[in-house]
């Protein structure tokens, strides 16, 4: 079957999914920042991070206020993907 090693959103676990709309509604934020958000603890947000970034919906940056740091946020093409195709709707 092609296709059945790739894995998506749907996929990973409930911290994943929740780091991932952290940082769809906040935007970038680094570690400490999805913590803080989330409520959930550390080790887990590094956990789901990783996850993310494994399937290429997350991307790590240089946080410039803080080099020891890096900031995440959501890949632009990947967010499409990963939301389903739709995108976000302007009222009109």
């Amino acid at each position: 079957m092609a296709g059945t090693d790739e894995e998506s959103l749907d996929d990973l676990p409930p911290s994943a999914k929740l780091v991932f709309k952290v940082l769809e509604y906040n935007g970038p934020l680094t570690q400490k920042g999805i913590v803080e958000e989330s409520m959930l603890s550390a080790r887990t947000v590094r956990y789901a991070l990783e996850r993310l970034e494994n399937i290429g919906i997350v991307d790590e940056d240089v946080y410039f206020a803080d080099a020891r740091q890096n900031l995440y946020q959501l890949d632009g093409p990947r967010k499409a993907e990963a939301d389903g195709g739709q995108e976000a709707c302007c009222a009109e």
